[in-house]
């Protein structure tokens, strides 16, 4: 992973280490133990279970090495300045209108690491956090995505 930021909200990386603390408490040692349970039930060779174990272990270890590194690298957004902002930043939410402005939709504006579209929450990286970034509310804005282009003006900035 490289050495760049991770921007995190603060809820974001209490999230992150949770799953960390659960990943190394809890899941690490369960692992550990079916590792141990596979090898004493058979031999490791041809042992389909012991290869799963081994398998789950890797990943497991995987994923603590990398949310150390995003904890390491993370830096917080400011998420009270960017609800007083004039201006679409990270940690903004934003309220735009598709079409014919009616259908209201709302975006929170996060980093990669936080990214949930289906609950609203966008990437700065994305298609959509781009253009939406640096506007104000009464911008009109055009996104081309996969399946076409999007657009859509914004009408609150919180």
């Amino acid at each position: 992973m490289e050495d760049r930021p991770v921007l995190l909200t603060e809820e974001g990386r209490t999230k992150l280490t949770q799953e960390l603390e659960h990943l190394k408490t809890v899941r690490r040692p369960e692992v550990a133990d079916r590792i141990r349970q596979s090898k004493e039930l058979a031999s490791t060779q041809n042992n389909a279970e012991f290869d799963d174990a081994k398998n789950e272990q890797a990943f497991v270890e995987g994923r603590i090495l990398t949310l150390e590194q995003m904890i390491q690298h993370a830096t917080i957004i400011d998420e009270e300045q960017a609800h007083r902002a004039s201006r679409v930043q990270i940690g903004s939410t934003v309220t735009v209108s598709e079409g014919n402005g009616k259908k209201l939709q709302q975006y929170h504006i996060v980093g990669s690491a936080e990214a949930d579209p289906k609950e609203g929450r966008i990437s700065n990286e994305s298609p959509v956090g781009i253009a939406l970034l640096g506007k104000r509310p009464g911008d009109a804005v055009q996104v081309n995505v996969p399946k076409g282009v999007l657009r859509f003006t914004i009408t609150k900035i919180s």
